[in-house]
């Protein structure tokens, strides 16, 4: 448990109240106890004792002591089972909160993306108070978006099912290891579903325990190999697990893996040797199907090195397979240099990420919290990142085995300003750039925020260059050719987020970005310890623009990156 988890649960509590339309001073409780955490710099074990707070009552005291003891909230369980679901997609619409929400039904009784768009669509909306013409324009336009994504879910999404649905696997003693495979394994942006590989000697008795086990909406296909469900989850998605024996895992897993184009190529190899390829193995023309103990050895096989999951697209990956070699890997990363702390919306303190650091090898790190512009994120007055950096300089005097660097994620303002001026940006070792507001503004605009950032000497990084949020918002389109041949100019680093939710610079912009020579930093821009554990996710997504380790700085040993970075 941490503290941004209870700040989480406090507001997703208020938004489902308000999205019943209770009681506003019931609302504005959890927002107020959420906001006094967010405030507090201290992480959850710093506190003595927390229900004490000036801003925590006794219903939100509650919640607090539920999740301390049972890692969940009855509240908001309770809430979550009392609001339609067909009220939960409305909140992927932008400008949709959960008042407005709550006051359209309320009007007009809209309880799915269907009855707003058909009130859209008979111009009712526009006449509902707080409501006109060119909000009700604005909503339809964004539910013809959202229906263009329909069938599709974010890699966000598939991210929590995919956690939720391993852990109820773990604890079915029958089954001797799991893989999840298809789109999700290869990294892609979305997918229709999600499949697992299951070893098991008794696929029987683990299909009634996951049966028993997920929730589940309807299942599709039942039979002694496979098993096809609906998820009856937050976000909808069918799921399909593969049992196999352990002789046949390595095979399965590549086969559903996929793609369908490079299965088709490492078919067409297989069958210039005479030899076909299934699920199940590798057959030679007598009729001997050979096993294998792993992909890399399924690979080696036909003479090829491992290739990995996230550039199995097309098949030209078996022509470029003397690349792979140079292929940034999870392995390879040595720091994290974008992540945040108690000090502005994070949910541990500086030590507490040092410890979780160090706990993965890391050589060095940077703490970046938020600046003062962003105030709903807690953003550092100039103040307030003064004493920041002297808790940073002397909790690095602690450790002899891992560098931590002072720096900032620094809004880059609406008018283009820099939100810190350069006497105290000088005082810090690593200085990231960003966009948090004003997406809307047309593109001359926000290409002039982003050369103020480029052309100022002590920025280092522009992080997640497009704002966007995967299967939710497009971000502020920036001109990125422009961007990278600013970045090249400028000595300036790119950032891969590798938060699922971003993914930012996506692959087309990354292979732009990589062909320029331009440095690439992949960072987590965690908010919370377990957060750091999405580097993998990040670093598989930027294998798809085949970048090469060198040209990713989190792979460089701790002297040169201080000798090209800090000190450049």
């Amino acid at each position: 448990m941490n503290k941004k988890t209870i700040i989480r649960t406090f507001e997703k509590i208020a938004l489902y109240m308000e999205l019943l339309g209770e009681n506003h001073f019931k609302v504005a409780a959890f927002r107020k106890a959420a906001s006094v955490l967010e405030l507090d710099p201290r992480s959850l074990s710093e506190m003595d004792d927390i229900l004490t707070l000036k801003g925590i009552g006794k219903g939100t005291g509650a919640v607090i002591t539920d999740l301390m003891e049972n890692g969940t909230s009855e509240v908001l369980k309770e809430l979550e089972d009392k609001v339609p679901k067909g009220l939960i997609p409305l909140l992927n619409i932008p400008g949709l909160g959960g008042k407005k929400i709550a006051k359209l039904r309320e009007a007009l009784n809209i309880d799915s993306v269907e009855s707003l768009q058909a009130a859209c669509e008979k111009q009712e909306v526009s006449k509902v108070p707080g409501f006109g013409k060119k909000t009700e324009e604005n909503l339809l336009r964004e539910i013809e978006i959202l229906a263009q994504r329909s069938g599709k879910t974010p890699i966000w999404q598939v991210a929590k099912i995919a956690d939720a649905v391993e852990a109820e696997l773990q604890l079915i003693d029958e089954i001797q290891k799991y893989q999840v495979a298809g789109s999700f394994r290869r990294r892609e942006e979305e997918s229709s579903d999600v499949d697992w590989i299951v070893v098991t000697e008794q696929p029987k008795a683990v299909k009634e325990k996951i049966l028993a086990a997920l929730p589940i909406e309807k299942i599709i296909a039942a039979g002694d190999a496979k098993l096809s469900i609906s998820l009856d989850t937050e976000h909808p998605i069918d799921a399909d697990f593969r049992f196999v024996t352990e002789d046949q895992f390595a095979t399965a897993l590549h086969h559903f893996t996929g793609s369908a184009a490079h299965n088709v190529r490492m078919r067409q190899l297989a069958k210039s040797r005479k030899q076909k390829i299934s699920e199940y193995g590798v057959e030679d023309k007598s009729g001997q199907v050979q096993t294998f103990s792993s992909e890399k050895e399924f690979f080696a096989h036909f003479d090829l090195p491992f290739i990995p999951p996230s550039i199995r697209k097309d098949g030209t990956e078996l022509d470029r397979a003397d690349e792979i070699a140079q292929l940034v890997t999870p392995e390879q990363i040595r720091s994290d240099l974008h992540m945040h702390t108690t000090w502005s919306d994070g949910g541990y303190s500086v030590e507490e990420m040092v410890e979780a650091c160090r706990a993965k090898g890391y050589s060095h790190m940077v703490i970046t919290d938020h600046s003062h512009y962003l105030k709903v994120a807690n953003g550092l007055t100039p103040e307030r990142l003064l004493k920041q950096i002297e808790e940073i300089r002397a909790v690095n005097e602690k450790y002899d085995d891992i560098e931590v660097f002072c720096g900032t994620e620094m809004d880059i303002l609406p008018d283009g300003r820099l939100d810190f001026d350069d006497e105290i940006l000088k005082q810090l070792d690593f200085v990231i750039a960003s966009i948090h507001s004003s997406f809307n503004q047309p593109q001359e605009q926000i290409m002039e925020r982003l050369y103020a950032a480029c052309k100022n000497p002590y920025v280092h990084m522009i992080a997640h260059p497009t704002g966007r949020i995967i299967g939710q918002r497009e971000g502020y389109n920036p001109d990125i050719d422009q961007l990278i041949t600013w970045a090249g100019e400028y000595g300036k680093i790119l950032e891969v987020n590798a938060s699922p939710y971003r993914l930012d610079l996506r692959t087309e912009h990354l292979i732009q970005a990589k062909n320029a020579g331009v440095l690439i930093a992949i960072n987590t821009d965690a908010h919370a310890t377990e957060q750091l554990d999405i580097m993998p996710i990040g670093v598989e997504y930027a294998q798809k623009a085949w970048l090469p380790a060198e040209q990713v700085i989190n792979t460089w040993p701790l002297e040169t990156f201080i000798e090209k970075v800090i000190r450049r």
